[in-house]
């Protein structure tokens, strides 16, 4: 696995149900925003990724509940790739209480590195992960 990126967030109230608890799509907007999260901090964040005509297409998308985070809440999501492809990868995510490191929820996505064939709009197609990428996100050589 390559290093975490720890992203924290205090939940809002318009991320929380009626009772006061965590709406459970929201699991999967938090991934996606660690996602890029760890992209950027790698050194390509969105921006450069449209620049250079890259994509990160999901294909698969899980998650595991374990406890109920509330509004107002400080969340942590850690977030790592868990599997190198030629151009696809797999991500694990964890969700913690910031103030015990308590278990939340478990989830993963698996990605493909895509590029656009013209430009953002065009039709994208799966390419190689570059060396760049791998060795920006501590992938074993």
């Amino acid at each position: 696995m390559t290093h975490p990126c720890v992203t924290r967030r205090t939940l809002a109230w318009g991320e929380c149900d009626p009772a006061g608890i965590i709406f459970y799509p929201n699991y999967y907007r938090f991934m996606d925003e660690a996602t890029w999260a760890l992209f950027a901090e790698a050194g390509f964040p969105a921006d450069r990724m449209r620049a250079e005509h890259f994509s990160l297409p999901l294909v698969d998308s899980r998650c595991e509940f374990m406890a109920s985070p509330f509004f107002g809440d400080e969340i942590e999501v850690r977030s790592q790739v868990s599997k190198w492809g030629r151009s696809s990868f797999s991500l694990s995510h964890e969700f913690v209480m910031a103030d015990d490191g308590r278990l939340l929820a478990r989830g993963s996505e698996s990605r493909v590195w895509c590029r656009y064939e013209s430009g953002p709009g065009s039709p994208l197609k799966s390419v190689p992960i570059p060396d760049e990428v791998r060795a920006a996100l501590g992938a074993p050589k």
